[in-house]
């Protein structure tokens, strides 16, 4: 079985329509999102610097466990973000409203294999207050694309349909269009016993660019953090446990309040440089930010 035929769907015997003509179901390290298609939490975000994250590696996997559908080593995971011309979603960011949303297509898996039968995610990531709020739809790469970029109706499970209409409406009456995209490797855990409702990612060489947004482009990105550094990110349904702040704060870890999405803005030049970024954020002089072709195999850069 190839990667890809780990995200298609067989045919629908009921109806005689191939999946992509259906909504779409998730395996593989699709299941996450799945898993994940509707939920409120609490979020924190650090920097740690690559050469912690094999004690914060082992600190975690003694009190977690793995995410059974994330591969040895961690998958890839690729996001286009939409905004409006003047950056509403960004500057909601910058500003700190207590409100604030966007739209994004969400790719799990190797972006260089992304086909139009590919499963990706549609998601609308809003923040209400300290809590954030995800909704999203799995549907084939060509139809996704159809509905955020043609801006044409798709056939949808009625279930999903006053999703599809919020998107639908978001889209057409704020002129959205493609604008950057994140892409990543991330290491994901979860939690157990009184842990149940508790995540902790770790993202690696975070890149992006401003254009040839297909995700099997193959065009050139460019880190917009440093890639000595990794984001973790622990995700809570009503606490985080002591253990796990103790561990942050015995790992020197900084709390950051950076967004991935907002880095690729700054990154490209689409919008100055936000003065509430991180320090660590500042790439010396003379550092090269292009990121290397094979930037999701690529060793891991640690050094100054």
């Amino acid at each position: 079985m190839s990667f890809l035929d780990r995200f298609r769907d067989p045919p629908d015997p009921r109806r005689g329509r191939t999946a992509e003509d259906l909504p779409t179901s998730s395996v593989g390290y699709q299941r996450t999102a799945s898993r994940l298609h509707a939920f409120n939490r609490y979020e924190i975000k650090y920097f740690v610097d690559e050469l912690r994250v094999p004690e914060l590696r082992s600190e975690l996997a003694a009190r977690m466990d793995t995410d059974p559908y994330s591969p040895h080593g961690g998958y890839p995971v690729t996001s286009l973000y939409y905004d409006t011309s003047d950056l509403r979603f960004y500057w909601e960011k910058i500003e700190g409203l207590k409100f604030r949303r966007k739209l994004r297509l969400r790719l799990y898996g190797p972006p260089s294999e992304c086909t139009d039968d590919t499963v990706v995610q549609v998601e609308i990531k809003q923040r209400v207050n300290r809590v954030t709020q995800k909704r999203r739809i799995a549907l084939p790469y060509s139809v996704a694309r159809r509905l955020l970029d043609d801006r044409r109706d798709i056939a949808c499970d009625p279930v999903q349909r006053p999703f599809v209409n919020e998107v639908t409406t978001l889209v057409g009456n704020l002129d959205l269009r493609p604008t950057v995209t994140t892409g990543y490797l991330r290491e994901a855990f979860v939690g157990r016993d009184a842990d149940l409702g508790l995540r902790v990612t770790i993202d690696h060489r975070v890149h992006g660019r401003d254009r040839d947004f297909h995700f099997a482009s193959g065009s050139a990105n460019r880190f917009v953090i440093p890639p000595k550094l990794a984001v973790v990110e622990l995700k809570a349904n009503e606490r985080v446990p002591y253990w796990a702040t103790d561990l942050t704060a015995r790992l020197n870890m900084s709390v950051i309040r950076v967004s991935k999405y907002c880095q690729s803005v700054e990154a490209f030049g689409l919008a100055p440089p936000s003065r509430t970024g991180a320090p660590e954020l500042v790439l010396p002089p003379g550092i090269d930010d292009q990121a290397p072709a094979d930037v999701l195999g690529a060793t891991v850069p640690v050094g100054d």
